[in-house]
């Protein structure tokens, strides 16, 4: 497994560690993933355990996921080093019962899969679904932008973040570009993250807001107070100088300055790239804190967590030759764009890529010869698991739980109701996922929000009525959400992860104990 550096790791805990290794230059290679792995901590760590744990590993996942592109990326590296077969969506699948495939769509929606050696046409599939979106602020197609002395970039919000929380944060930028070839008939698609501090969203000093911030609390505008500072105005000294920042300024949309940044970080010219779609992102890694090391304190954990939990089930549940020998169904998993803003896109969960995905699959195991009632006999078979993260009660704001549904943090998966079906779990549903945690001794827990507030959704909805797949809801209690910075529990982690992974070995058996409609 080729080492991937993480130098931003470094900037991070350089000010925590005195071991001499922290001491040598940026540019000197990073240590191996073992010593990495055991690093995590915001301060000192003395749990000699983390290396070897599916925390670490989750840790190691946030870190190098700071977009929704990294991510998918991510995931697809760990699924080709497990083993699986890289599939495309515009050419035809050979597939054979026992083998493992994956495919990815815009490089930000992911479906993973792996067939049962006894797998028959009408099987069922079990699903874990996930998103890879969270909230944050993206560029502006015009991301250029002065004010007074300073360089600022415009940017748009994406989903509902608590923006109050990006600012005074050491901010950067991450995502994709689009960038020429050497020989110019061609363009690549390529990932980007600069790993330094690069932008900053000040405050404005309470002795100029004296009398209204504290009083009536810290209300931006969104429009205007939440812009990005990039550098103090560059005054041009020279003709020369100043010729070539009108010509560099006129080929782009965005600040020359953002621009060569960019081309340093891909070794290209500044002129080669083409397009770009950038995410601002947070530098803080992604570490253990609390007194003793229990929580995860970190940016994206909605919903990167489950979306690990389930991606390392999946690899794991099916990792040796026999995990699939007497296997009937196909596991897999669903990772979507798009879930913050609604899911309506061709890379969210409202487009019918799973789906589609299902039946190319029974399609394809059936040699193309289809009953008619094939398709409709797998999806009344088949079970998905809609994970995203929980509302875990928050001891200062205990009141807006339900009195008797109070999710905590370490007390594993909350399943997810709701009367007006902003949830999907039946009590269907939930006493079969429930069956398999106390199958394994896996606590679950219970949500319902409060009759006198909103509730939220997932993607568990869209899909169930999409073509009427039996679905639960749950997820991973957590606290902050949305906040650029978040915080669960790290016996959680562990417990969604085994909990998952019992769920794709255990589901077929524990299926049919059950019968609804006779």
């Amino acid at each position: 497994m080729a080492l991937i550096t993480r130098p931003h790791t470094l900037l991070h805990y350089r000010s925590c560690y005195s071991s001499p290794f922290f001491n040598q230059p940026l540019s000197l290679p990073f240590p191996t993933r073992a010593t990495r792995l055991r690093s995590f901590s915001c301060a000192t760590n003395s749990n000699s355990t983390l290396s070897n744990s599916i925390v670490a590993d989750l840790l190691d996942y946030l870190n190098e996921s700071w977009t929704h592109f990294h991510a998918t990326a991510e995931a697809k590296r760990q699924l080709v080093a497990a083993g699986f077969q890289l599939l495309k969506e515009n050419e035809e699948w050979d597939l054979k019962p026992g083998g493992r495939y994956f495919f990815t769509r815009n490089m930000s929606c992911l479906i993973a899969f792996a067939i049962g050696q006894k797998y028959n046409v009408g099987d069922g599939f079990h699903v874990i679904a996930a998103h890879t979106d969270s909230p944050c602020l993206k560029l502006k197609p015009r991301s250029a932008s002065t004010k007074s002395a300073y360089s600022m970039v415009n940017v748009q919000t994406y989903g509902g973040g608590l923006w109050h929380t990006w600012f005074d944060r050491d901010l950067s930028v991450a995502g994709r570009v689009i960038v020429r070839s050497g020989s110019g008939n061609a363009y690549l698609h390529k990932l980007v993250k600069v790993k330094r501090p690069l932008l900053r969203i000040p405050t404005l000093a309470i002795h100029l807001d004296r009398y209204t911030v504290n009083q009536d609390g810290f209300k931006p505008n969104l429009e205007t107070h939440l812009l990005p500072l990039l550098s103090m105005k560059h005054e041009e000294t020279s003709l020369e100088s100043k010729e070539k920042s009108t010509a560099m300024s006129s080929k782009s949309s965005h600040h020359p300055l953002l621009m060569q940044v960019l081309s340093d970080e891909l070794n290209c010219d500044v002129d080669d790239i083409v397009s770009v779609e950038l995410n601002v992102c947070d530098t803080q890694p992604s570490c253990l804190g609390g007194g003793n090391n229990e929580f995860i304190f970190s940016g994206r954990l909605d919903n990167l967590a489950s979306s690990y939990c389930a991606l390392r089930a999946l690899i794991d549940s099916c990792e040796s030759p026999g995990d699939l020998a007497s296997e009937h169904a196909v596991r897999m998993v669903a990772l979507f764009d798009n879930e913050e803003v609604g899911s309506g896109s061709i890379q969210g969960a409202g487009a019918p890529t799973m789906f589609q995905a299902i039946r190319r699959i029974v399609g394809d195991l059936a040699n193309n010869h289809v009953g008619e009632s094939s398709f409709e006999r797998t999806i009344r078979q088949s079970f998905l698991v809609s994970a995203d993260m929980a509302h875990g009660v928050h001891p200062n704001f205990m009141d807006k739980h339900e009195e008797h549904h109070r999710p905590e943090l370490q007390k594993g998966l909350v399943i997810k109701h709701n009367a007006n079906q902003r949830y999907a779990t039946s009590g269907v549903t939930s006493f079969l996922f429930k069956e398999v945690g106390k199958i394994h001794n896996l606590p679950t827990q219970e949500f319902v929000v409060r009759n006198d507030m909103g509730c939220g959704s997932t993607i568990g909805p869209i899909l169930a009525s999409g073509v009427g797949i039996r679905t639960v809801d749950c997820g991973i209690a957590q606290l902050s959400m949305h906040s650029i910075r978040e915080i669960c529990g790290k016996e959680d982690i562990d417990i969604a992860y085994k909990h998952f992974k019992a769920f794709y070995q255990s589901f077929s058996s524990i299926d049919k104990m059950l019968t609804v409609d006779i």
